[in-house]
Formats: structure tokens, sequence, C-alpha cells
């Protein structure tokens, strides 16, 4: 059995295309959408509305921690849309869908990243895309689980939840052979971005799954540039399977 497995597309639609080739089975760990590249200030849909020049002071706001002040200017540049700011938001955020789920391969299985909006999938869903989150299927004889999303932070995306919502879904999936997340276990050099300079956050319920089920795998993104990519925690192999938007190439996990 072979499956590619990606996370953290973000809008990259061209490699996307050929993610599954080779592939039995194809499983994204979510993160769509491009709101706002960190490389490329002129892409995503926050220089789409806005303007590169105005993404760049956006850009500089949050990578300073001055989060207060990156909501407020944020706030002034929503309010100067015509009305309601959503339906700009909700247009180009289904042109990203549209174009990203008529590319992905099928068979594919999926979980939520943390800047996903769930309720926009269902319209863009195909045949042989499924979505799970907090649940389980058979691939190849092995069970894999997924938990969608991330916990909440400062950054305020689309998909936070509480540690204890997330948690119960870690509980509702058990012991599986490979564990699929779009976050880390709450390890820290899993979590540290060399370029970003920043801790993200972990889950401290997928660590203590790690402790008590031993799956044999925890698959994961989220961390674009992580100190650390893989560890072992007992017999499970822990991997961040890769930022595709940068590198444009699956993870391939075989058995």
């Amino acid at each position: 059995m072979r499956v590619h497995v990606v996370s953290d597309v973000h809008g990259r639609v061209d490699a996307l295309a050929d993610a599954g080739d080779g592939a039995d089975a194809l499983i994204c760990l979510g993160d769509l959408i491009l709101f706002i590249d960190y490389d490329d200030h002129g892409q995503g849909i926050f220089a789409e509305l806005f303007g590169e020049r105005h993404a760049d002071t956006f850009i500089a706001l949050r990578t300073q921690k001055r989060f207060d002040e990156a909501r407020e200017f944020s706030r002034s540049l929503w309010e100067s849309l015509a009305g309601d700011a959503r339906p700009h938001i909700e247009a180009a955020v289904r042109r990203q869908y549209k174009a990203l789920f008529g590319a992905m391969p099928t068979p594919a299985y999926l979980t939520y990243g943390n800047v996903d909006i769930p309720r926009m999938w269902a319209e863009n869903l195909r045949a042989g895309h499924r979505v799970l989150d907090g649940e389980t299927v058979e691939l190849g004889g092995w069970s894999f689980g997924f938990v969608g999303g991330g916990l909440r932070t400062e950054y305020r995306t689309p998909y936070e939840i509480d540690d204890d919502a997330y948690a119960a879904k870690v509980a509702a999936v058990g012991a599986v052979d490979v564990l699929c997340c779009h976050i880390p276990p709450a390890v820290p050099e899993l979590l540290y971005d060399t370029v970003a300079r920043r801790f993200e956050r972990g889950s401290e319920a997928v660590l203590a799954a790690i402790h008590e089920t031993q799956p044999r795998y925890v698959l994961f993104g989220h961390v674009h540039q992580p100190l650390t990519r893989r560890t072992r925690i007992g017999r499970t192999e822990c991997i961040n399977v890769g930022h595709f938007r940068a590198r444009g190439a699956p993870y391939v996990l075989e058995w």
C-alpha cells in the first residue's frame, strides 16, 4: 500500500493535481486556502483585496507580535470595503476552494487545518473525497484516525477550537495505527518555526495519546519550517509531512 500525504497546501493548485500520482490514496491534513503569504506578500486573499503594500504592513506587525495593532490595521481595511466584508472574503475563499477541490486527486481522505472554513468544504467536494474529523478509516489493513483544526491562539484563525473539544476528538479516534492531525503533538522541537522564530501551538492530547496507545505513526503539518521534522516517542514516529506550498511534493508512506 502506498499513500501520499500533504499538508499546508495554501493555494498550490498546480502541484496538488499531481500529488496522488503513483499512490493508492491521498491524505490531506488541511490548510487549503491562502489568506496571506509571508514569503510573497503579493499572493493570497489579503493582497487580492487590499494590495501588496498593505499586506507588507500587516505581515510586519504580526511578525513583530504587535497583534493588537495588526487587528486594528486589518479592521480599518475591512471597513474601507463597501458594506459587509464577509461577502468579499467568502467569494475569494470559494474561488480558491473550487480550484483546489477541482484539482485534488481521488480517492482522498481529508481533515481541516486551522485556516480552513469547514462549512464551505461540502459544496466543493467531489466523489472520492472523504472528510474525517474525530473519525477513523481503514486503508490497506491499517487504521487511520483524523483530527482536524488547531487550538486557540492570538492569530484567531478560522478553525481554532478549545483544548477540551480538541481532546474529545482525539479520544473519539482512540487507538489507531496512524494518527493524522493538522497540528503536531506538544513537543517543543516539533513546534518551533526556524524562519518565523516562534513556537506554534501543539496538542497535549495528541502527546498523551502517543504515550498511551503508541500508534506506528503520527503525521501532521502546520509548522512550515520546523526545527525538527521528525522524532520518535517509544515506537511512534512523529513526522511533519512538509509545507506543501513550498515543496510541491507529498510525503510518501508505504507498508
